[in-house]
């Protein structure tokens, strides 16, 4: 397929959160007529516009963008989903000849997308380390009970007691959408085999990049995101949930529980965002060595050379 004058189905635009991505796929978009896909785990939830930083309603009437805010925070969406939904929007796209735009910082996403996803799936930290917290504070009969629910054929081969494979099968679960039963009956081919797509990382300096993560988070909160939490929380969500565990989410709720201030919620808000940004860092450069570094400045002139 000939998008931009070369053999390319699709460009990848990735980094860490607020290093200017989606003004980037934005600019390309509109130079090429291309479509905008999200590739962000938590602005596919429709409840969190504000502080998972979407694009505005103007930027999304401008250019086409999809599988944004498409997903209810009641739902606990998964890589696996995602893929599902991105299959249907990349067939779209290349039937309507619009270059798709692949942009955002979910690693896990963009490794379904370029490689599929594997028998056994990388879990992300965040996955891995929920299920052990329930582990110790729910008991190993509790989540076996739970495996049995959701995947009957693999908790049947497992002793009750294996806390290790018990929780394994919930991690693959949570993080997939699919049971280990299914994995270790097919996985998912990539979307995009190799030399079909260019891959992009926007790396800013790291102290430039926490500035503008600091300063961003206190404009999503004079913007709303207050208001926007507070809705959330009023629907009695299940705190395991993906979008309540949304950077800043956790601690907005308890200021508005009164349990702390709204300074003190800002700043755990904005030191977890600074955290996730540093393990974007370290997943991309080991997970996806196919993405070509470029400094944000940079990044116009590294399209220009490469997509045209």
């Amino acid at each position: 397929m000939n998008f931009l004058g070369h053999d390319i189905s699709a460009v990848l635009i990735a980094g860490p959160t607020a290093s200017g991505k989606s003004a980037l796929a934005l600019d390309l978009a509109r130079k090429t007529s291309g479509v905008v896909i999200n590739t962000d785990s938590m602005q596919v939830y429709r409840d969190l516009r504000v502080l998972t930083a979407r694009p505005s309603v103007e930027e999304e009437k401008e250019v086409p963008h999809r599988l944004y805010g498409h997903v209810d925070a009641a739902v606990n969406f998964s890589a696996g989903a995602w893929v599902t939904d991105a299959t249907k929007v990349l067939g779209e796209a290349r039937a309507e000849k619009r270059q798709p735009i692949f942009v955002g910082g979910s690693g896990l996403y963009f490794k379904a997308l370029t490689r599929g996803l594997s028998a056994v799936p990388s879990i992300p930290a965040e996955v891995r380390d929920a299920v052990r917290a329930r582990l110790e504070r729910d008991g190993v009969e509790a989540l076996h009970a739970e495996l049995q629910r959701r995947d009957a054929a693999y908790a049947e081969r497992l002793k009750p007691r294996d806390r290790t494979r018990i929780a394994r099968a919930l991690e693959v679960i949570e993080a997939t959408g699919r049971s280990l039963t299914d994995w270790h009956r097919e996985g998912l081919p990539p979307l995009l085999p190799p030399g079909s797509f260019r891959a992009l990382f926007l790396m800013p300096e790291r102290d430039v990049l926490y500035a503008r993560i600091d300063a961003r988070f206190e404009k999503m909160l004079q913007a709303g995101a207050l208001n926007e939490v507070k809705q959330l929380a009023a629907r009695n969500l299940d705190p395991l949930l993906p979008a309540m565990k949304a950077h800043g989410v956790p601690a907005l709720i308890r200021h508005l529980k009164g349990e702390i201030t709204r300074d003190e919620a800002s700043e755990i808000g904005r030191a977890d965002t600074r955290h996730y940004a540093k393990r974007q860092f370290t997943w991309f450069r080991h997970q996806l060595p196919e993405f070509e570094w470029t400094a944000p400045e940079a990044a116009g002139a590294w399209l220009q050379s490469r997509v045209g």
